[in-house]
């Protein structure tokens, strides 16, 4: 990074409530989307997790599906077996063989029947799932649409300040390289912790902008010679004089006049 040349106090604290006005242009920007890009990704995630949900039950309804395929085909080798038995019962030479492949009949036919009654457990777990599954599809379709009229909207919202936040971004940047690395990032950390986003701010009757608490005579006496960077003791922000905040705010407006 290239070395920044030294420049008077006053000169520090013009540059830094020039960022402060770009930076609060482009908060005013964000702020226009308000909660839209929250809800959107929100949205995203939660068709995600439905989605999730509804292949898990794609994949049961299959397994149950399996399950009824494999009945079938129980149910199919056993009424080849009840014909086999059946057609030698026939041929057989005495009562025993006879009684024997009445035995394995009725074996076959409890086959059956046991599939038969799973067949029917399956089924109705089938129906359940499949209308739990339309439930939650049609809940996705709804949300989808919901989405791309969110998404549509916060677009539009994006599309009218784009080349405006674009130009700032680049002046936030170009204005912020005129400020030593230090003081650049209390500044940051300064906004960072700032509801409003104000880092530097100058006085109303007396009292930091937003605070309620009035700066003795001597400490504004003291903000107004602009020889030291001087922070408030209450909010922690960066202080400057009305006649600065006049003079760069004229100056400034040209600037990000967009």
């Amino acid at each position: 990074m290239a070395k920044i040349t030294e420049i008077s106090v006053e000169e520090k604290l013009r540059a830094l409530y020039d960022l402060q006005i770009i930076d609060s242009r482009l908060d005013e920007i964000r702020n226009t989307r308000g909660e839209l890009p929250i809800e959107v990704e929100d949205l995203e995630i939660e068709i995600e997790g439905l989605e999730k949900r509804a292949e898990k039950f794609h994949a049961e309804i299959k397994e149950q599906n399996d399950h009824i395929s494999n009945k079938n085909e129980v149910i199919n080798h056993a009424k080849t077996l009840i014909d086999k038995y059946k057609s030698q019962q026939d041929n057989v030479r005495n009562n025993k063989e006879f009684e024997a492949l009445g035995k394995e009949i009725e074996y076959q036919e409890l086959e059956i029947q046991l599939s038969e009654k799973r067949i029917k457990e399956f089924g109705a777990k089938i129906g359940h799932k499949e209308e739990t599954l339309n439930e939650l599809n049609s809940k996705i379709e709804d949300l989808k649409n919901h989405l791309k009229f969110k998404k549509e909207e916060l677009e539009g919202l994006i599309s009218e300040t784009q080349k405006e936040e674009e130009y700032l971004i680049t002046k936030s940047e170009e204005f912020a390289s005129k400020i030593d690395e230090r003081l650049l990032a209390s500044y940051h950390r300064i906004r960072a912790n700032s509801s409003t986003g104000l880092a530097v701010v100058g006085l109303e009757r007396g009292a930091p902008k937003g605070s309620f608490f009035t700066i003795p005579p001597q400490k504004q006496m003291e903000i107004a010679q602009r020889k030291k960077i001087i922070i408030d003791e209450h909010s922690g922000k960066i202080l400057v004089d009305d006649e600065l905040v006049n003079e760069e705010t004229e100056k400034m407006n040209a600037v990000i006049k967009f």
